[in-house]
């Protein structure tokens, strides 16, 4: 147990260390969720004539109906980022030389995915503290009640990009399915609007956005930003999580996964 923990402490602090040299990482993931904050709060609230979002008509504007979502983009940029690292440590070849230690594959890759959910956690309390300044704030024991949905949520989300990372040789094709994933899934959620609108206007959009695991991790943080438990939305995040992880691993195995098969 105590090697276990050993690894587990010596990938985080790696991980640690690498994003507070990477000062320009965190300022993107602060900067870009206030942005789209303040062109779809002022945009969409004027274009769909919104000012109040239901079923939450008591409590939640639009701005504040949009905070989970950011929250969500902004693990999952940060999934991706940390997945692009581990091709970089593949190219390097330390990623092989960890891979081949005597712990298990399965725990040195859930201590990867646990360091960018840490980093993911600072990014994302970073973002509600300056939400918050803006006057755009939550209910205050949802700051506290969110933190194991976010902790679920990143783990889902950075399995996502751990799960990419292994069928990927080469840096330079990351950037591309970094674009072809983040865009497609928070645009195809209910990150900006809810499904109810979404059915309104389209059903195969609808059936697509309740197919999209991202919507489940936004679903998640949202209602336990309010302190509340959606269990669906709980349970298909977990199974996301889940399948991800198994997917991950395969791509990983040295005697089956693509990385072998392709190198």
């Amino acid at each position: 147990m105590t090697a276990y923990l050993i690894a587990l402490s010596a990938i985080v602090q790696r991980e640690s260390l690498r994003f507070v040299h990477q000062r320009g990482r965190f300022l993107s993931a602060l900067v870009r969720p206030l942005v789209w904050l303040l062109i779809f709060a002022v945009g969409f609230r004027s274009a769909l004539g919104l000012s109040i979002i239901p079923p939450y008509e008591t409590y939640i504007t639009y701005e504040t109906y949009i905070v989970p979502g950011l929250c969500a983009m902004v693990q999952l940029f940060n999934g991706m980022q940390s997945s692009l690292s581990l091709v970089y440590d593949r190219e390097m070849g330390s990623m092989r030389l960890l891979l081949t230690s005597p712990l298990p594959r399965w725990w040195l890759l859930t201590s990867k995915l646990l360091a960018g959910t840490a980093v993911s956690l600072l990014q994302v309390y970073a973002f509600l503290a300056v939400a918050a300044v803006a006057g755009i704030t939550m209910p205050w024991q949802g700051y506290l009640l969110v933190l194991p949905a976010l902790v679920l949520t990143g783990m889902m989300l950075g399995a996502v990009g751990l799960a990419l990372s292994s069928t990927i040789r080469q840096l330079e094709n990351f950037a591309g399915v970094m674009n072809f994933v983040i865009f497609p899934a928070f645009f195809l959620s209910s990150a900006l609007y809810p499904l109810g609108k979404m059915a309104e206007s389209s059903h195969l959009l609808y059936r697509i956005c309740t197919s999209n695991p991202f919507t489940y991790a936004v679903e998640t943080i949202r209602f336990a930003l309010y302190g509340q438990i959606n269990g669906a939305a709980l349970g298909w995040t977990m199974l996301a999580l889940g399948l991800f992880m198994l997917l991950a691993l395969w791509g990983y195995d040295p005697a089956r996964g693509l990385i072998t098969r392709r190198g």
